[in-house]
């Protein structure tokens, strides 16, 4: 049989011709939970107070071009023909205009998105770098002192907050050593260089924290693997015991780690505010942030409806990497 040891073969109810039926409901769910959050979010924008329209007239307010702004914007129509306009606005990638500056949302979201990514990528393979050694090693030296200082390690990790562990990396690699700039980004097009200085603080931040985190789901998904019967049997034939972690311990551990590496993917996606305040990073948090200030809903809801179409689209990836793992997970 293929797949790890303890799955069933692909075959019965798990052939994988359910694939393209469990790909369609997947996408299904995807869509219509982000028309629920096209929902709240649009709500909750009409509920907070201030008016979005005479904030952002400011000093230059006049009751003329108050109306005709109002007009213009769409907000002098009753809440459920101004939803209904946006949500088909929003289906052809119009996300509309912000009442800041007058520039399309989208534009906006797209400016900052490399911003994003990059920060994203960066600080995921930090990540990944620290939690997947650390976790193996830690499951299978399980009780040892390396495994407590791991353990230790991974728990002050998760309780530091990221605003003190941001603001201590400025003062000792920035302030005191000098060694790399404090804030600001760098597009990738200007410098490498420079563009990975910049980088390596605010990564370095969020990269050891959401390492933290994954280390200990590695570690328990590797112990659970280590206990099951087929690990005896392995050790029985003679395999080592990094044979046995490798060839079958595994392959039955990724689902866990899979869904907390999505998770945290997910959640970096979607901007770290705090992180990119500190270092002056300009990502979707910082512009959903300053939209806030400037009650500029058109931004906000934007902002938040692509962050929310990136998770979502972050666990759909991860549930067909589900499939391709666990053949069971198409009939679920």
């Amino acid at each position: 049989p293929s797949g790890p040891v303890g799955i069933p073969p692909p075959t019965g109810p798990y052939r994988r011709g359910t694939m393209s039926g469990f790909l369609v409901r997947r996408i299904l769910q995807m869509f219509l939970a982000l028309l629920g959050v096209s929902i709240v979010v649009f709500a909750l924008m009409h509920l907070v107070p201030g008016d979005p329209v005479r904030v952002a007239l400011g000093t230059r307010f006049d009751q003329e071009l108050y109306d005709a702004l109002r007009e213009r914007v769409g907000l002098d129509k009753p809440l459920v023909e101004q939803y209904v306009s946006w949500l088909g606005n929003a289906l052809t990638g119009d996300l509309g205009v912000s009442f800041r500056n007058g520039q399309p949302v989208t534009t906006l979201i797209l400016e900052r998105l490399p911003a994003t990514v990059t920060l994203a990528l960066a600080a995921l393979l930090i990540a990944l770098l620290v939690a997947l050694p650390a976790g193996i090693i830690s499951a299978v030296r399980s009780g040892s002192g390396l495994d407590y200082s791991v353990s230790a390690a991974s728990q002050v990790g998760i309780s530091m907050p990221d605003f003190w562990a941001g603001v201590m990396y400025i003062l000792l690699f920035s302030l005191t050593l000098g060694w790399l700039p404090s804030s600001g980004f760098t597009p990738f097009g200007d410098g490498v260089v420079e563009w990975a200085r910049h980088l390596v603080l605010p990564a370095l931040t969020i990269g050891l924290i959401s390492g933290s985190i994954i280390t200990r789901f590695v570690r328990s998904a590797v112990l659970e693997a280590l206990n099951q019967d087929y690990v005896l049997t392995a050790r029985a034939k003679g395999l080592t015991e990094w044979q046995i972690v490798r060839r079958h311990v595994l392959p039955n551990a990724w689902i866990p780690i899979v869904t907390v590496v999505g998770l945290q993917l997910g959640f970096l996606l979607g901007g770290v505010v705090v992180v990119e305040v500190i270092f002056a990073w300009p990502g979707l948090g910082r512009l959903a942030l300053t939209a806030v200030k400037d009650r500029d809903f058109t931004v906000l809801q934007g902002a938040v409806l692509y962050i929310a179409f990136m998770f979502l689209a972050i666990n759909l990836l991860v549930d067909i990497i589900y499939a391709r793992l666990d053949p069971r997970v198409r009939v679920s």
